[in-house]
Formats: C-alpha cells, structure tokens, sequence
C-alpha cells in the first residue's frame, strides 16, 4: 500500500499464468549460493571482544551501559560475562540479554559498568564471573510510600504518589536536593504570551522498578502535570543509577496531548530546592559557558570591593573554597557584611542556538543586571556551598532551543533550581497549522494541491496531538563545590555523555542487522572513491545542520528534504519538499555508516535523528497511535499518516548498540499497529472502489506497510525469545502467506486477517511501485532470510530483488506483466545485490554495479564539490551542493555500503 500521490508509478495488471514464483526461467539456485546468515547458525563465539570509547577515555565517570551483538548459535542465553580494563584490572559488570535468536542462544547482550570504574582507552569483554569489585552494589529497597536506592555514594528517595518523583537526595547524610518534580505552565491565549499563564505539577500515577543491580538501577515513573482538576501532558520518566555513583540521570518523555489550537505550553522543566547551610560568602553559582568556560560567582562575593577583605581569602572565593573566619578579613570589611548585596537568582537562557544570556538579580521585586553572554552554552550549572551542592545539567541544551536554567532564592534556606526544556521566556510553543487549507476541501482539490506543493494536505490531519519529546537530564549530589576542572569535565558529560562501543569489525562478523554491511575498506581505488563519496555526502549533511541552523525543540534531530537552487536555501516552506521525517530511510543510512566505520561523528548524528524521528515522527495517542508523518513543513503536518515512518527498523540499531529503554518503548508501541488500518486507510484518497476496513480482509501492501509491521514484530520476538506469542506467530504467518501468493511481492497488497496474521489467497497482479522497498523492506527481508527458514519466502523476495531493475520483457516473461517506468534504479541495485549473492549469479553481480553507477541518482557525472555563496546572495555563508538531495542520499549511501559488503569482490579496480 503504498503512497497515494505516487500512485501513478504503480502498476497493477491482470496476468495470466507465467513461470513459478522466484525462477528464472530455466535456471535454478544454485548449489553453492553464498549464505549471509542462516547457514551460518553455530559459529563459536570470539574468546574475547575489545571495547572502546566512541570519544576516547572521558574526563569524569558516570556508568555506562552498551550492546554487543554474538553470533547464531554461539552463546546461551545465560551466558555471563567478566570485563578488564585496558591494564588488565578486572571491572564490575552487569550483564542482561537484549535478543535472541531463534534457537534460543544470545544475540544481543547488553552490560553496564558502575560509575567509579577505572577510565582506560580500552576494555575487553571475556565470558567469564564478573567481578565483584569494591564498590558496594547498587541497593534498591521498596517500601508501600516510596523506593529508596542507595549507589554507595548517595541515597535517593524516589515517591510512589504524590508530586515530587525525588523527595530528597542524600549525601552522607547531608541532604543536597529535595521536592525534585516536573513544572509545566499553560496558557490559553497565544499572542499575550506574558499575560497569564498556569503552573501545572507533575502528579505520578505509577512507579516501577524495572531493574534492581548490582551495577545499574532503574525505575519509571509515570504520570500528568495537573491543578485544580485540569491535566495534561502524560510523562515517563526513567531514572537511571549505578553504583558508586554521586548523581541520578533522568530520561524524561512527554507526549503533547493538545492540538496545539487553544491551549499552549508556555514552559516545561524539572525543578528541584537545594537546601543552602552556608555563610552567603560560602555559597557559589556556576554555569557553564562555550568550550569550558564557566561563570564562577559567589552568592554574596567580596571580590572587587573597594575595601580589600585579602588576596588569599579572594582567591578561596573564586575556587569555592571554604573562607577563613571573617574576623581575620580586614574589618572595614568584615563589621558591614550585609552592606555587600546577595545575588540569589539568576538565569542562562538559550533562545536560538546562536546565542544564550546570563542575567542576575538579588531577589525578585529588583531588577535583573546582564552578566554576561556566549554563544552556546552546554546546559550544566551549580548552586551549593562548601557544605554540599547541585550540579544539574540538560544534553543538548541549546540544540534543542529555546532552553534555560534558572536559580532562585539562593540567598535564603532553600534554592530552587529549574531546568527547563522549554523556556518561558521564549513564549508559548506554537504548534499550530500554518495555512487554512487553501481551497483543498474535497480529495480531488487535495491531490491536485499535492501536483503543486508536494503537501498532502487534508483537514483536520495537520495536528500535533499524539507526538512526543525526550531529554536527558542529570543531577549531581556534590559534597563540596568542586574545583572548575571538574565541573567542567561534568559540563561536558552533560553535553555528550560518553559511551562504549564494540569495533565495526565484530559487529560485521556476528550476521547482526541481515549482514548487510562490511568494515569500511580502501584497499582499491573503485572502492577508495566510492568511499570518498560517502565521505562527501555525511560531511555534507553535517556541515548543512550547522550552516542551516537545523536546530529548535522539535527540529533537532531532523534534515530537510531538498534544496532550492534559486533561493540558495532549503525548501524549508514548500509542502512535501521541507522537514525529511525519514523520507527513504536516511535514518538506515546513517546507522549503516556508523556500524562499518565507528565514526564517533555519525553515530552522534544518526542517535539524534533517531531521538527525533522516533518521537515527534511519530504519534504515540490517539486514534493515529502507531503511524508516522509524512515529510513536510511541519513535522506532524501532512495527511500521510503510515507505518513506513514510525517503522521499528529505523530505532533497531539504537536500541541494540546502547540498550536505551525508551527506544525499546517506541518498539514495543507498534507490535499491535496493524490494528492502525482500521482506523485509517493510506489509499483513501485514490480508491475508486469502496472500500471498509474489515479486521478480517485490511487491505495492506506488501511494502511500506508489511515492512513496517514485520520490523515491530521481529524486533518483538528477539526481545521476547523463541517463543514471542503474537509477534511471532503473524510475522511468521505473513511469510507463509506472501509466499503462496502466485507473485509474491510483486502482488503490491493483501487483505490481511487481524486475528490469524494471514493474508487471503491473491489473484496472479502485478502492482510495483518504486517505493516499496526503500523503507526499510531490504533491511527486513535480509534479516527474515537469515533467521528462519520459511518455504517459498525467501523466493519470493529474491524475484522482487531480481525483477526490478530488469528488462520489461524479462519482467513480464517471468510474472505475466512489465512492471512500467520505474525509477530509483540506483537504490534497488542493492536488491540486486543481495539476489546475486544468494544465487551466486556473477552477471546479477555485474548487472548492479552497472545499476549502481550507471543509472539514475548520484555517478561521475555529478559534481562531488560545494559552492560558496556568500552576501548579499544568502543571508550566511553556506556551502551548497544544490544538485544533492536527501532522497538520492540516502539512497546512493545504502546502496553503495550494502553493494560493497555483498559484492565488493565483484567491482572491478
């Protein structure tokens, strides 16, 4: 079922009988046809895996949880693990399974290591006992009115009611922070933005403990902001604590349960008091700035007075040092204390992600006085005293624009700290439409706007209602104001929390992700150039986000789908040309990079991409639950709603290399999404015949849609085990029903059984569209084809692979019908590929490179450079490339890794 505004490169023809399904016509597989996966089952395990920073060795240890892929057969899924640090002192470990494959045994393991472990540039993971350590275990301790967890280092009381998620935390005894809950505020009215505005609390509905030690702990929380009768906003919150560690990380979700057309959010943002025991002289602010640049203040400060207290006692101020007794100051100085002014409240605010602001005053009623300014900030600050301290921190805080901190009332007993996510200074969040429809009422008037814009509009579809956001926060419990090196070294904690990763070269050798990628290989100049041009085209899309200032709450993550070669700009405005939500699957694009290159780059900008499409894409209530958006200006504004953007095989790779719940939650969301086309017909538009859902006879194609759905199930029944239930059983039901049809996926649809998984028997058609398989379908069949043996299936897919770009003549021989005037030849050689490698069929190998670099998208003819435009032709200095586009990108990338990982053997030097 596939898109109705490219309807018309579909072809769907009745044909009559034709050579039996996945043949070519007077050949058979042959015997030697080359496995990617499931012959493989059974191959030993590495003795060992090395493990690297993706970063290099980070300044500050916080804990950290990773993946490692293991292959078929080689590993129980018991199996435990030791790890050593690069000098060979053994490391604390935790260890959980993520996925398993069929047979039972491991495929995906996941570890945590505690927040005081040694900090070396490599470790190595053995199976073996893990070390016990010195550290004590993370200690989690359930009560019927909250859940204390203790790290060794601090205590934290996590409540099961109420509005606070931490009533306190402890340090040695020493409370550092308490009443840490979530603030919203809402208004009604969007032009007066400073007229009125209500503070709604976070109020928490249930609290589970999801992991218990002895390194890592996690608990959920979940709830609504609420006052007075009114809530919104439905949260999850995960807070994250490992042992020996002095502060909790916080992974905060909320869903936006408005349609953005009466009610608005003003702010957003965590908040929590600091109780102040210190000497006001004692007491220091930090907030961190661009690089490590720091704000050091005291509350009250006695540097640059007129009357010097002394150089020592001004230095210990500075470095947040404990003063001498004042009555060793000079006196003149010491009798009139309180004639030096206190500054208790102060503000960073990052409106765009060009400049933030820091302001102070001394309490509210007074006026605000410019501290200073930068350009960006990383979102970490500090309020405490020698006796203890917060520090507090929000990762990518002026990515995600317009943000702030704020401190108050730090001159009296209890500070208030509050991060927001949304800034209040900023104004409400605007999610509205941004055209009245423009005369498109009826879908004819809809479809020829579509010929014009590229916009699918439809009324009433354009709503955020449903769409999600996630941020990641941390709190430190500190025990002193730490020196500026430190807070620094957390400063850029915060701003890119360090992670471990396993080498490309054992992630290729496991068969993960259908085994359709190889570490990244110059040994020859063909291979050396179509490197280069992936080179190219990454550090193009990199320097763009920069340049275009692709940056805000709900853009970050995201890139733009083509360019305007006449403006100099990206079609920011223009209907379907805009905001890229996963149009052909760049999402694949960038992880694949990362797998075959371990580039710390790329997976920084593919685990953004998948933070954003996953969750703003992406409708998580409602009656859209489940489906994704098609690109456009807005990120929720066209009418497409369909299975191929929010796909479970865009979030497979995040989910497995880092082990983030949260991803696992966006997975798990979609198993039951087939029920999706009950409520929304992707072909509704296009029908000329009528057509009701019926839970036994969805109409479903075989392409955007089934890939999407078998991706969630797949992913279930790793997770799950050999035996998934429900994911399992209609997975394997649709394969067995794909393959009985007389044409396989050339078919195009189905009417699927909600209840059985099956689809019904199909008539002999031929419905192609170019699409099909460049949502993830590839990725999902190599996969399938690797893991179980289903009769037929993998014929099926292997005709589709060959089929496509071959001739009309050669398609119609074999399937009663040409599949017409396709187009994104260069994306399917990859299909190509994979068929010529399961057949062992050099001319098939031959045939896609020839399809690679001599057909349509990216070749030697394309210019491989940039341009420099400069004023008065743009508004900032850009390098263009106005003949690269996202589609064609991610494309050529896909296409060029997986031709290189299945027949790179076959390009000719």
């Amino acid at each position: 079922m596939e898109l109705p505004h490219l309807s018309r490169r579909t072809f769907v023809r009745g044909v009559a009988a034709a050579p039996a399904l996945g043949m070519i016509p007077g050949r058979t597989p042959s015997a030697d046809a080359v496995p990617l996966n499931r012959e493989t089952a059974g191959e030993a395990a590495p003795r060992q895996v090395s493990l690297r920073w993706l970063e290099g060795r980070p300044a500050a240890g916080a804990g950290n949880t990773w993946g490692v892929p293991w292959p078929k057969g080689a590993l129980p899924a018991t199996e435990s693990f030791a790890l050593a640090a690069a000098d060979g002192a053994e490391v604390p470990v935790q260890t959980w399974p993520l996925a398993f494959w069929p047979d039972g045994t491991l495929k995906w393991s996941a570890h945590a290591i505690p927040a005081d472990a040694p900090l070396t540039e490599t470790y190595t993971l053995t199976r073996g006992t893990p070390s016990a350590g010195k550290t004590p275990p993370v200690l989690v301790v359930d009560s019927r009115e909250r859940i204390t967890v203790n790290t060794g280092v601090i205590k934290v009381a996590v409540e099961r009611r109420g509005s606070a998620l931490i009533s306190s935390i402890t340090r040695d005894g020493v409370e550092i922070a308490r009443n840490l809950r979530l603030i919203s505020l809402r208004q009604t009215k969007i032009e007066a933005y400073r007229s009125s505005s209500e503070p709604l609390t976070s109020t928490i509905t249930s609290v589970k403990v999801e992991q218990r030690g002895p390194v890592r702990a996690v608990i959920r929380v979940d709830g609504k902001h609420q006052r007075r009768g009114r809530s919104w906003l439905p949260f999850s919150v995960r807070l994250y604590f490992y042992s020996g560690a002095e502060h909790v990380r916080m992974v905060h979700t909320f869903v936006l349960d408005t349609d953005g057309s009466s009610e608005f959010i003003a702010g957003l943002g965590v908040r929590a008091g600091v109780p102040m025991r210190d000497a006001l002289h004692d007491r220091h602010v930090r907030l961190s700035g661009d690089g490590d640049g720091l704000l050091r203040e005291a509350v009250r400060g006695i540097t640059g007075l007129r009357r010097d207290p002394g150089a020592t006692v001004r230095a210990a101020q500075i470095a947040g040092e404990k003063l001498a007794d004042p009555a060793t100051w000079d006196q003149r100085v010491t009798t009139r204390l309180e004639l030096i002014p206190s500054w208790g409240d102060y503000t960073l605010s990052q409106p765009t992600s060009e400049g933030f602001t820091i302001k102070k005053r001394t309490r509210p009623g007074y006026g605000w006085i410019t501290a200073d300014a930068g350009r960006r900030a990383p979102g970490f600050g500090y309020v405490g005293g020698v006796s203890g301290g917060l520090g507090f921190g929000m990762r990518d805080f002026w990515q995600r624009h317009p943000s702030q901190l704020d401190i108050r009332n730090a001159a009296t007993d209890e500070a208030e700290v509050t991060v927001w996510m949304w800034s209040p200074e900023a104004g409400p969040m605007d999610t509205r439409f941004y055209h009245d429809g423009m005369g498109q009422d009826t879908y004819a008037e809809q479809l020829q706007g579509l010929e014009i814009t590229y916009e699918d509009y439809e009324p009433g579809f354009g709503t955020p209602y449903g769409i999600a956001r996630t941020t990641e926060l941390m709190f430190w419990a500190l025990p002193a104001t730490p020196p500026a090196a430190t807070l620094a070294a957390l400063a850029r904690l915060v701003a890119t929390p360090p992670q471990i990763v396993a080498p490309p070269q054992h992630l290729a050798s496991t068969g993960v992700f259908g085994g359709l990628f190889a570490p990244a290989d110059r040994s020859t100049p063909a291979r050396a150039k179509i490197e280069d041009r992936l080179d190219f085209l990454f550090a193009y899309y990199r320097d763009q986000r920069e340049q275009r200032h692709w940056y805000g709450f709900w853009n970050y993550g995201d890139i733009m789908h083509t360019p305007d070669a006449d403006r100099h700009v990206w079609r920011y405005d223009v209907g379907g040309y805009a905001w890229d939500n996963s149009e052909l699957s760049p999402d694949l694009w960038l992880w694949f990079a990362y797998l075959r290159s371990g580039r710390a780059d790329i997976f920084r900008f593919a685990e953004a991409m998948t933070r954003h499409t996953g969750e703003v894409d992406v409708y998580h209530l409602g009656k859209w639950a489940g489906l994704g958006t098609r690109h456009g200006v807005l990120h929720w504004a066209d009418s497409a709603k369909q299975q191929r953007i929010s796909t479970a095989v865009y979030r497979r790779f995040y989910y497995y290399l880092t082990a983030d719940e949260r991803c696992g939650d966006l997975m798990r969301e979609l198993v039951d999404s087939d029920r999706t086309f009950l409520a929304l017909d992707p072909l509704r538009k296009i029908r000329t015949e009528p057509y009701t859902p019926d839970p036994h006879a969805l109409s479903i194609g075989l392409g955007t849609d089934w890939s999407g759905l078998a991706a969630a199930w797949l992913t279930e029944w790793e997770r799950q085990g050999p035996s998934a239930g429900t994911a399992q059983k209609k997975l394997l039901a649709t394969m067995r029903t794909i393959a009985r049809m007389p044409n396989g996926f050339v078919t195009g649809s189905g009417l699927y059984d909600i209840d059985t998984g099956e689809f019904a028997e199909a008539a002999k058609t031929v419905s192609v569209s170019h699409l099909s398989a460049m949502f993830g379908q590839v990725e999902v069949c190599a996969e399938l084809i690797g893991l179980v043996d289903v009769p037929g299936f993998e014929q099926a897919w292997l005709q589709y692979c060959r089929l496509f770009n071959a001739t009309k003549a050669e398609q119609a021989a074999e399937t009663g019908a040409d599949f017409g005037n396709l187009i994104l030849k260069q994306g399917h050689s990859r299909l190509s590929a994979y068929a010529a490698v399961r057949l062992n069929d050099d001319t098939l190998a031959a045939r896609a490179w020839s399809e690679f670099t001599g057909t349509d998208g990216y070749t030697d003819a394309s210019p491989w450079r940039t341009v420099r435009r400069e004023g008065p032709d743009v508004l900032n200095p850009v390098d263009e490339a106005s003949w690269v586009d996202t589609n064609t990108t991610a494309l050529y990338g896909l296409a060029a890794m997986q031709n290189l990982a299945l027949i790179g053997d076959r390009l000719k030097a």
